[in-house]
Parts: structure tokens; C-alpha cells; sequence
């Protein structure tokens, strides 16, 4: 159980759910992390300065203690060794798999990214399917990567007319 409590971490701008929620997950290391909790089998901190995308360790410690106080992430000692903290998605956190879904269609949609097209494809078409093994494998705490680490795609570049 986290000591903090998100309402003495940050003060609400607004009533807005929006800006409620971006005051929580607005920074994109966030969401990475919520990520790679969810569908890449990340537990530990090792595990998430080993991602492709290189956060920072000051700033991964940052976000990790930020999603924690908002309650969307817990940190758990591991049973057999107490030095070590296996970080889990809460209820809440898990709450956030149909959005990070279609961010992942949105940005494949709009960006040349390196996700799969069959696998965008297959993800809008069945995504009751998809986001109930979400919440399966998160109930079973399994650690099984439900998604690849996608290599970077090249920036689309816009015409001006």
C-alpha cells in the first residue's frame, strides 16, 4: 500500500475526467509503463530499463512512485527475495487496456509505426477477445509477452500544399 495518495501529489485543475486522467498518465513514460505491465510481462525495474524506448532510471523511479500514489500500479517484495519489487497492474490499472488498444490502432492507423498490420488488423476485429486475455492474463499473473517489441517506424513525412 502506497504512503502517498495521488491528491497530495498533484493539485486537480479541473473537475474534467480528461484532464484527470492526463494529470495521471499524461506523460508518455507513464503509459510505456502501463504497457509493458500489461501485455510485455515486465515486473521489475531491470525489466523496464531494458525496454527499447531507454526511459531514464531517475524518471522510470519517478513514474513508477507517481502511478503507485494514483493507485494504478503496486509494488510487491517478492516473496523469496525481499530485496527485489515486482511492480503489478491494480484494478484500476488493468482499467486502462481498451485505451491503450486504441491508441495502438490510432497511432498504426495514422503513423507509419512497426506493429504488424495483420496484427492491428486482428486486434480491431476482435478486440472483446483481445482485451479479455488482457484481464486473464492479469488475473493469472502471467508473465507470458501477449505483444512483440515493435521496431521503430519511420516518421511520416507531411506536405505542405
Amino acid at each position: 500500500m502506497s504512503l502517498l495518495n495521488i491528491s497530495d501529489v498533484i493539485k486537480r485543475r479541473s473537475g474534467c475526467p480528461v484532464s484527470i486522467s492526463l494529470e495521471m498518465l499524461g506523460d508518455r513514460w507513464s503509459l510505456l509503463i502501463v504497457r509493458d505491465l500489461m501485455v510485455r510481462g515486465f515486473r521489475t525495474f531491470k525489466d523496464f530499463q531494458g525496454s527499447s524506448e531507454g526511459i531514464a532510471t531517475n524518471i522510470l523511479a519517478d513514474r513508477l512512485q507517481k502511478l503507485e500514489a494514483a493507485g494504478i500500479v503496486t509494488a510487491e517484495v517478492e516473496k523469496t527475495d525481499a530485496r527485489r519489487v515486482n511492480y503489478r497492474l491494480t484494478e484500476k490499472g488493468i482499467d486502462l487496456a481498451p485505451v491503450l488498444l486504441e491508441l495502438l490502432v490510432w497511432g498504426a492507423r495514422h503513423e507509419d509505426t512497426g506493429a504488424p498490420s495483420g496484427l492491428v488488423e486482428m486486434m480491431k476485429k476482435q478486440r472483446e477477445q483481445f482485451l479479455s486475455e488482457v484481464r486473464r492474463r492479469w488475473q493469472e499473473r502471467d508473465l507470458t509477452p501477449l505483444l512483440p517489441e515493435f521496431k521503430a517506424g519511420k516518421k511520416k513525412r507531411r506536405r505542405h500544399e
